[in-house]
């Protein structure tokens, strides 16, 4: 039986293999992933289905993403390829050896099929919960345009954080989703910088959930800088999600001035011209500042978002089974696991009811009418009850006398 090559070792077999192919790098993703590539597909579709029953529920005209996330999902394959083309240049000229084109060529394929298909399962998590939380009658409050963004670039130019939708459910009430803030607000200067340097460092967790209609989470006078919210919803699609660990330097990272933060970014702009132009890189500025962080594995991160946040409840989604220890150490934290989802939105009802449990009814009413005519009458109403030229009686007088004229 031949035995499996794993890692670096399988990478450069499959560059070997690939060397004389006019599409090296389509070559290597298929040879190096093989089967991983035909599961990113089947995801893919499941996230078309349920993006085209959300979009038909709540008449969405369309679901936006970021620019990367869509490249993936319109071609998984395709945008694999994209992440080799520097790499495959740099390696068909002599810049990189083959041992160097295939660990770096590795690299990228993985990180950017596990980032992709990990912001996958967490956006079709999120459009299975709006499907199990419809109800007749639901209004879409923001945003008013009737476009769901499931993304947050520019989101935070204006100096707030906005949600990615916020819901009216008759019977219940309103409810606001913000998927994956806190994120940075423009600044201009250092002091500007200080104010929002939470935003920088803080945790985000997969979906923060607010009962009532929240269009700014930003909050000053917390640590971190948002308000609390009422629920926390995290997707782990990896069977052994729970071994992964990440550097979190949130906390222990040192604040930047609005000089060092420009400083930095000219060095990473030399850095980048001195490995295109191939030249040595001379220092161009003293590093500023330490960055000190720690490893942590996921466990300890989703414990973390609990005790930071204080939600009220904080719910882990889990596309495959978790081990019962793994389990017990979360739930010892108040954190509550739904295993075994898949692709099965019917797994997520106990998560959809607490959703709801949490809308709360607002004193804004809002009303749409398709009939222009119609409208212009009942905005009449509303300035004639404003200033109090009308009340609840003279309308139902006015209703019948109508009704009555008609009969």
């Amino acid at each position: 039986m031949r035995k499996k090559i794993r890692g670096v070792a399988k990478a450069i077999e499959c560059v070997k293999r690939c060397n004389n192919k006019a599409r090296q790098a389509k070559c290597f993703v298929n040879c190096y992933l093989g089967n991983s590539v035909k599961e990113a597909y089947l995801w893919v579709d499941r996230l078309k289905e349920i993006s085209e029953q959300v979009k038909k529920l709540y008449s969405f005209y369309t679901i936006t993403y970021s620019r990367e996330f869509r490249s993936f999902i319109e071609e998984p394959l395709r945008h694999l390829e994209k992440k080799l083309f520097i790499y495959t240049h740099d390696y068909k000229r002599g810049k990189l050896s083959l041992e160097e084109y295939a660990e770096k060529s590795m690299m990228a394929v993985n990180t950017s099929l596990r980032t992709n298909l990990r912001t996958l399962y967490q956006n079709w998590g999120f459009l299975a919960l709006l499907i199990n939380i419809y109800r007749e009658g639901t209004i879409v409050i923001y945003p008013e345009h009737n476009v769901l963004n499931l993304e947050r670039s520019g989101k935070q130019k204006l100096r707030w954080i906005p949600p990615n939708l916020v819901l009216d459910i008759p019977g219940h009430g309103s409810i606001s989703f913000f998927i994956e803030a806190p994120r940075p607000l423009a600044w201009g200067d250092t002091g500007d910088l200080e104010k929002i340097w939470g935003l920088y460092t803080a945790l985000r967790p997969d979906i923060m959930v607010y009962g009532g209609r929240i269009y700014d989470i930003v909050d000053p006078e917390n640590s971190p800088p948002v308000k609390r919210p009422d629920l926390i919803i995290e997707f782990k699609e990896l069977p052994d999600w729970y071994k992964r660990v990440r550097d979190v330097r949130g906390p222990l990272a040192k604040p930047l001035s609005a000089e060092e933060w420009r400083n930095r970014w000219i060095e990473g702009l030399w850095d980048g011209l001195a490995d295109v132009l191939g030249v040595t890189r001379h220092e161009v500025a003293e590093k500023i500042s330490s960055h000190r962080g720690v490893r942590l594995n996921e466990v300890r991160v989703v414990q973390l978002y609990k005790s930071i946040y204080n939600p009220d409840k904080l719910f882990l989604v889990s596309k495959h089974v978790v081990p019962g220890e793994i389990r017990k150490m979360l739930e010892s934290h108040d954190i509550i696991v739904i295993d075994d989802v898949g692709f099965d939105r019917d797994k997520l009802s106990d998560l959809s009811k607490n959703v709801l449990e949490y809308a709360k009814q607002v004193d804004e009413y809002i009303i749409r009418v398709r009939d222009h005519e119609l409208a212009s009458i009942l905005q009449m109403i509303i300035d004639l009850w404003d200033k109090k030229v009308l009340d609840r009686e003279k309308i139902r007088k006015l209703l019948l006398y109508s009704i009555s004229e008609n009969v």
